[in-house]
């Protein structure tokens, strides 16, 4: 698209109050916009995805705890223990990735 002079944009403009942009401005804009709203969304899925984990750690905790009698083996205990905790820690919160 062919740009518009300094007078075609002062024409055009005239009277609305409006400011117009060259299709490279607008284009720049659009890319930074859609930067944006993708940042969001990868940030918003890291969220989703630490909270899930975090209930499912809890779910493994709770099954822990239903198991806590004089007859559940010790190693039971312990391995539900360590697969919550690895559950946890599966994605790092910190992880700039």
């Amino acid at each position: 698209m062919k740009e518009l002079t300094d007078f075609q944009k002062k024409f055009f403009a005239r009277g609305t109050g409006a400011t117009l942009f060259t299709q490279e401005e607008f284009d720049e804009a659009l890319a930074l916009a859609r930067a944006e709203i993708m940042q969001v969304a990868i940030d918003t899925t890291k969220t989703a995805i630490a909270i899930e984990r975090e209930e499912c750690a809890k779910l493994v905790d709770k099954m822990r705890k239903s198991t806590d009698s004089p007859d559940a083996p010790m190693v039971l205990d312990m391995t539900l223990a360590q697969l919550a905790q690895a559950i946890r820690n599966r994605m790092n919160k910190n992880d700039p990735t």
